[in-house]
């Protein structure tokens, strides 16, 4: 099998279809391209999502944290907390546990949630360190946003930039390498990206605006989730590619591992669809948020237009990130 998350289809077919749903109160069970269950409690629900680091090498608390809050907040709800297990190679020491650590801590406080439990092991089952966590969230069920309910005629917007977390992943893990291709206030600028990974404010922007859907982009990058968010929702999407924003540093950096910047992994990045994106697009550049339009919600085909050249839009495979592990090796 190829390194990264399952091909939808492999997922659906081996472990998706084989789960039911036997609780009343379960509004959202696992489904594709929802990355939240959702557990109603009355007017409100309880939110949770669960996700590992297992991609990069530097910063990873840090994006642990991230990743799975960005889940929670994509649904439209506020995290509240996080569970985090970590597994740490018998080579580990206590000095790198410990920037670990300072990395959730500092991440939980800016984002004013808890870390309310987990689990800590040195395990020779693991050849560097891995850690996944469970965010949790609670709010309003009337709040609560599916990654399923993009409807025909719907705008499809995207807030952030195309590759936005792998690029910063590859400058972190790959610096001496990329010192010999590009300049470096390039890498430098790249590796800032980590702090732009967030979307909790774009996320409540959206929510209190009111859209149908929302997804935010990780694994298989801009791409993917375009096609994650059509999929799930049961209709079409026609994405016109030229609108999808990119970063220079991110054309650079891939240029040198020559990977697909738009199948990259894109934490920092949120696809909403909406009545009338423009309008939605404006609220996120007022409150310094970059966001555009890039296609429509319609009924059958997931198509990709270029350079008035139309294409299917695939299911996502394997992240580039992969082929940069490998390429380095």
């Amino acid at each position: 099998m190829d390194v990264g998350k399952l091909p939808n289809d492999v997922l659906k077919k081996i472990v998706l279809d084989r789960f039911k749903i036997r609780n009343k109160d379960i509004i959202v069970g696992p489904s594709l391209g929802e990355d939240c269950t959702a557990i109603s409690f009355d007017d409100e629900v309880c939110v949770l999502t669960t996700d590992p680091i297992t991609a990069a090498a530097n910063k990873i608390g840090e994006l642990a944290i991230n990743i799975n809050l960005n889940d929670i907040a994509s649904s439209g709800i506020d995290p509240i907390g996080v569970l985090v297990t970590i597994l740490l190679p018998p080579k580990t020491n206590y000095n790198e546990l410990e920037e670990i650590i300072d990395e959730i801590d500092k991440m939980c406080r800016k984002h004013n949630i808890d870390v309310l439990g987990g689990h800590t092991e040195v395990t020779d089952a693991v050849n560097r360190v891995v850690i996944s966590v469970t965010a949790i969230g609670k709010g309003l069920k009337k709040d609560f946003i599916k990654t399923s309910g993009a409807d025909v005629g719907d705008d499809v917007v995207l807030t952030g930039f195309a590759g936005l977390e792998g690029t910063s992943i590859i400058a972190n893990d790959f610096e001496e390498y990329l010192k010999t291709k590009v300049d470096k206030d390039t890498i430098d600028r790249a590796k800032g990206l980590i702090e732009d990974i967030s979307v909790l404010k774009a996320a409540k922007i959206a929510r209190d605006f009111g859209v149908t859907a929302m997804h935010d982009v990780t694994e298989g990058g801009v791409l993917g989730a375009l096609w994650e968010i059509a999929e799930a929702s049961g209709k079409g999407i026609h994405i016109i590619k030229e609108n999808i924003p990119i970063l220079k540093e991110t054309i650079k950096v891939c240029k040198v591992f020559n990977i697909d910047a738009y199948k990259l992994i894109s934490s920092g990045s949120l696809v909403v669809t909406c009545k009338n994106g423009e309008d939605l697009c404006k609220k996120f550049i007022e409150n310094g948020i970059n966001a555009r339009v890039v296609g429509k919600i319609i009924e059958y085909e997931k198509v990709v237009e270029s350079n008035n050249k139309i294409e299917e839009l695939e299911q996502p495979y394997s992240d580039e990130i992969y082929k940069v592990a490998i390429k380095e090796e």
